[in-house]
C-alpha cells in the first residue's frame, strides 16, 4: 500500500530510486569527503557518526533524512556532488531544510546537469514511515510517494 506526503519543494524535478534513511542529522562534508576526494564510484557514506548511512552507498537513492549539520561548506559539498555526477536521486527532509543545504540544492539544479530533486517539511510521520529499501517516486508539485 503506497502512503503519500506533501511536502515543500527546494529543487524542483521528478526522481524514482531506493529509500536511504537515516534518523540522525546528516552531515554532508562528513559523508561525502572520502567519495570526494577518494573518487569511490559507489559513493559510499564516510560518516562514522552516522550509523544509519555509514559505509552505505548514496549515489542514486532516494536520501531521507530529518535536517543536515555540520560545516559550513556542506552547501558546497552538495553542489560538488551534484557537479561531478554522484549526487542522490533526491534528498527528503522531515524538517526544515537549512540555509546551506539549501543554498548547494538550489545551485545545482541551476548550474549542473544533476537532476537532484530536493523537499522538506515532510513532517516527522514522514520518516518514521520510511524504511530502507521502499520505493520512493517523487512528483514536481513536492509530492512524494512511499511504495
Amino acid at each position: 500500500m503506497s502512503k503519500v506526503f506533501k511536502g515543500r519543494v527546494i529543487a524542483a524535478g521528478t526522481a524514482k530510486a531506493e529509500a536511504l534513511v537515516s534518523h540522525g542529522g546528516f552531515n554532508t562534508l562528513a559523508s561525502y569527503q572520502t567519495p570526494m576526494l577518494l573518487g569511490d564510484k559507489q559513493v559510499k557514506c564516510s560518516d562514522q557518526n552516522n550509523p544509519d548511512l555509514y559505509k552505505k552507498p548514496m549515489r542514486g537513492k532516494a536520501l531521507c533524512l530529518p535536517e543536515t549539520i555540520g560545516s559550513t561548506t556542506g552547501g558546497m559539498a552538495l553542489y560538488t556532488v551534484c557537479a561531478t555526477g554522484k549526487q542522490p536521486a533526491c534528498m527528503l527532509f522531515s524538517k526544515p531544510i537549512d540555509t546551506l543545504a539549501a543554498s548547494g540544492a538550489i545551485l545545482a539544479a541551476f548550474w549542473t546537469d544533476a537532476n537532484m530533486p530536493v523537499i522538506d517539511r515532510l513532517g516527522e510521520e514522514f520518516l518514521a514511515y520510511v524504511q530502507d529499501g521502499m520505493m520512493i517516486e517523487v512528483a514536481e508539485d513536492g509530492t512524494v510517494t512511499v511504495d
